[in-house]
Protein backbone atom coordinates (compact mmCIF):
# COMPACT_ATOMS: atom_id res chain seq x y z
CA UNK A 1 0.00 0.00 0.00
CA UNK A 2 1.59 3.55 -1.04
CA UNK A 3 0.39 6.20 1.41
CA UNK A 4 -0.29 9.37 -0.48
CA UNK A 5 0.14 11.95 1.83
CA UNK A 6 -2.43 15.16 1.42
CA UNK A 7 -1.68 17.92 3.15
CA UNK A 8 -3.34 20.63 1.22
CA UNK A 9 -1.15 21.39 -1.06
CA UNK A 10 -2.70 20.66 -4.61
CA UNK A 11 -1.56 18.39 -7.63
CA UNK A 12 -2.91 15.55 -5.90
CA UNK A 13 -5.24 13.93 -8.69
CA UNK A 14 -2.57 13.63 -11.32
CA UNK A 15 -0.03 11.61 -8.44
CA UNK A 16 -3.54 9.29 -7.98
CA UNK A 17 -4.08 8.67 -11.43
CA UNK A 18 -0.19 7.92 -12.07
CA UNK A 19 -0.52 5.48 -9.25
CA UNK A 20 -3.15 4.08 -10.49
CA UNK A 21 -2.31 3.65 -13.77
CA UNK A 22 0.78 1.66 -12.05
CA UNK A 23 -1.61 -0.95 -10.51
CA UNK A 24 -0.61 -0.43 -7.25
CA UNK A 25 -3.29 0.20 -4.23
CA UNK A 26 -2.97 3.88 -2.41
CA UNK A 27 -4.75 5.55 0.24
CA UNK A 28 -4.62 10.01 0.01
CA UNK A 29 -3.81 10.47 4.08
CA UNK A 30 -2.37 12.94 6.78
CA UNK A 31 -2.84 9.80 9.36
CA UNK A 32 0.97 9.53 10.76
CA UNK A 33 -0.15 6.10 11.71
CA UNK A 34 -1.43 5.17 8.51
CA UNK A 35 2.00 6.91 6.74
CA UNK A 36 3.89 5.16 9.20
CA UNK A 37 2.80 1.48 8.17
CA UNK A 38 2.68 2.01 4.44
CA UNK A 39 4.69 0.20 2.31
CA UNK A 40 5.49 2.81 0.09
CA UNK A 41 5.14 7.17 0.80
CA UNK A 42 4.32 10.12 -1.73
CA UNK A 43 4.88 13.46 -0.71
CA UNK A 44 3.57 15.55 -3.42
CA UNK A 45 2.79 18.55 -4.17
CA UNK A 46 2.23 22.63 -5.66
CA UNK A 47 2.57 25.57 -4.00
CA UNK A 48 4.69 28.13 -1.69
CA UNK A 49 7.12 26.15 0.31
CA UNK A 50 7.03 28.06 3.78
CA UNK A 51 2.99 27.38 3.53
CA UNK A 52 3.63 23.44 2.54
CA UNK A 53 5.85 23.35 5.54
CA UNK A 54 3.29 24.95 8.03
CA UNK A 55 0.89 22.61 6.53
CA UNK A 56 3.26 19.72 7.91
CA UNK A 57 3.88 21.33 10.96
CA UNK A 58 0.93 21.63 11.93
CA UNK A 59 -0.04 17.78 11.71
CA UNK A 60 3.19 16.64 13.20
CA UNK A 61 4.43 15.22 9.69
CA UNK A 62 7.51 17.31 9.66
CA UNK A 63 8.75 14.91 12.25
CA UNK A 64 7.13 11.42 11.07
CA UNK A 65 8.94 11.94 7.67
CA UNK A 66 12.52 11.87 8.09
CA UNK A 67 11.90 8.80 10.53
CA UNK A 68 10.52 7.07 8.21
CA UNK A 69 11.83 3.48 6.87
CA UNK A 70 9.90 2.48 3.95
CA UNK A 71 10.73 3.96 0.26
CA UNK A 72 9.51 8.01 0.58
CA UNK A 73 9.34 9.93 -2.59
CA UNK A 74 8.91 13.64 -2.57
CA UNK A 75 7.28 15.54 -6.00
CA UNK A 76 8.08 19.03 -6.89
CA UNK A 77 7.33 20.98 -3.43
CA UNK A 78 7.92 17.97 -1.64
CA UNK A 79 11.63 17.18 -3.01
CA UNK A 80 11.74 20.43 -1.59
CA UNK A 81 10.46 20.33 1.52
CA UNK A 82 13.19 17.30 2.29
CA UNK A 83 16.22 19.66 1.77
CA UNK A 84 17.65 22.09 4.59
CA UNK A 85 15.29 25.21 3.54
CA UNK A 86 14.07 27.36 0.65
CA UNK A 87 14.49 30.81 -0.40
CA UNK A 88 10.69 30.60 -0.95
CA UNK A 89 9.42 31.97 2.31
CA UNK A 90 13.09 32.25 3.78
CA UNK A 91 11.83 28.77 5.72
CA UNK A 92 13.77 25.86 7.41
CA UNK A 93 12.44 22.88 6.04
CA UNK A 94 13.03 19.11 7.24
CA UNK A 95 17.12 18.66 6.11
CA UNK A 96 16.71 15.08 4.70
CA UNK A 97 19.12 16.13 1.96
CA UNK A 98 21.69 18.75 3.25
CA UNK A 99 21.08 21.37 0.05
CA UNK A 100 19.19 24.68 0.05
CA UNK A 101 16.11 25.76 -2.80
CA UNK A 102 16.89 28.68 -4.37
CA UNK A 103 14.85 30.76 -6.82
CA UNK A 104 15.80 30.88 -10.74
CA UNK A 105 17.27 34.09 -12.09
CA UNK A 106 15.20 35.47 -15.05
CA UNK A 107 17.53 36.38 -17.76
CA UNK A 108 15.82 37.27 -21.02
CA UNK A 109 19.17 37.35 -23.34
CA UNK A 110 19.15 33.38 -22.48
CA UNK A 111 15.60 32.81 -22.87
CA UNK A 112 15.61 31.94 -19.09
CA UNK A 113 11.50 32.93 -18.19
CA UNK A 114 10.58 32.34 -14.58
CA UNK A 115 8.59 29.98 -13.50
CA UNK A 116 10.39 27.19 -15.78
CA UNK A 117 7.34 25.24 -17.48
CA UNK A 118 8.02 22.67 -19.86
CA UNK A 119 9.82 20.00 -21.14
CA UNK A 120 13.73 19.85 -20.23
CA UNK A 121 16.31 16.85 -20.22
CA UNK A 122 17.72 14.79 -16.95
CA UNK A 123 21.48 13.94 -17.38
CA UNK A 124 24.05 11.77 -15.43
CA UNK A 125 21.51 9.72 -13.60
CA UNK A 126 22.15 7.39 -10.82
CA UNK A 127 19.89 5.07 -8.44
CA UNK A 128 17.52 2.18 -9.31
CA UNK A 129 14.87 4.96 -9.57
CA UNK A 130 16.23 5.61 -13.12
CA UNK A 131 16.63 1.97 -14.20
CA UNK A 132 15.62 1.75 -17.61
CA UNK A 133 15.29 5.19 -18.25
CA UNK A 134 17.77 6.82 -21.00
CA UNK A 135 19.97 9.54 -19.97
CA UNK A 136 19.21 12.60 -21.52
CA UNK A 137 15.32 11.89 -21.21
CA UNK A 138 12.86 14.46 -21.60
CA UNK A 139 10.47 15.09 -18.18
CA UNK A 140 8.35 17.86 -17.26
CA UNK A 141 9.07 21.12 -14.86
CA UNK A 142 6.45 23.65 -13.30
CA UNK A 143 8.91 25.44 -11.03
CA UNK A 144 10.70 28.52 -9.32
CA UNK A 145 13.03 27.57 -7.47
CA UNK A 146 14.90 24.03 -7.40
CA UNK A 147 17.58 22.27 -5.35
CA UNK A 148 21.08 23.08 -5.67
CA UNK A 149 23.50 20.52 -6.97
CA UNK A 150 25.27 17.84 -3.50
CA UNK A 151 26.19 14.65 -2.70
CA UNK A 152 23.07 13.35 -3.38
CA UNK A 153 22.01 14.89 -6.75
CA UNK A 154 21.27 11.66 -8.79
CA UNK A 155 19.83 13.64 -11.32
CA UNK A 156 21.17 16.87 -13.40
CA UNK A 157 18.74 19.26 -15.35
CA UNK A 158 19.91 22.67 -16.87
CA UNK A 159 18.12 25.63 -17.31
CA UNK A 160 19.83 28.88 -16.84
CA UNK A 161 22.01 26.76 -13.80
CA UNK A 162 22.82 23.21 -13.20
CA UNK A 163 20.30 21.96 -10.64
CA UNK A 164 19.28 19.06 -8.88
CA UNK A 165 16.38 17.11 -10.69
CA UNK A 166 16.90 14.52 -8.31
CA UNK A 167 17.74 13.78 -5.12
CA UNK A 168 18.22 10.06 -3.53
CA UNK A 169 19.62 9.26 0.25
CA UNK A 170 19.31 5.87 2.26
CA UNK A 171 15.44 5.53 1.53
CA UNK A 172 14.08 9.03 0.60
CA UNK A 173 14.18 9.92 -3.05
CA UNK A 174 13.09 13.11 -4.76
CA UNK A 175 12.56 14.45 -8.14
CA UNK A 176 11.70 18.34 -8.46
CA UNK A 177 9.94 17.43 -11.72
CA UNK A 178 6.52 16.02 -12.14
CA UNK A 179 7.32 12.39 -13.33
CA UNK A 180 3.17 12.06 -13.10
CA UNK A 181 3.28 14.41 -15.76
CA UNK A 182 6.15 13.23 -17.91
CA UNK A 183 4.64 10.61 -20.44
CA UNK A 184 6.44 6.76 -20.15
CA UNK A 185 9.30 8.21 -18.77
CA UNK A 186 8.00 9.97 -15.86
CA UNK A 187 5.69 6.25 -15.82
CA UNK A 188 8.95 3.98 -15.68
CA UNK A 189 10.27 6.41 -13.03
CA UNK A 190 6.94 5.68 -10.70
CA UNK A 191 7.21 1.94 -11.68
CA UNK A 192 10.42 1.72 -10.60
CA UNK A 193 9.69 3.84 -7.32
CA UNK A 194 7.13 1.34 -6.37
CA UNK A 195 9.34 -1.61 -6.81
CA UNK A 196 12.12 -0.08 -4.38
Amino acid sequence: MIAIIDYNTGNLRSVVNAVRRAGAEYVLTADPRIIERADRVLLPGVGEASSAMANLRATGLDEVIPRLTMPVLGICIGVQLMCAGSEEGNVRTMGIFPTEVRRFEADKQQGIKVPHMGWNRIEQLKTPLFDGVAEGSWIYYVHSFAPDLCDYTVARTTYGREFSGALARDNFFGTQFHPEKSGSVGARIIENFIKL
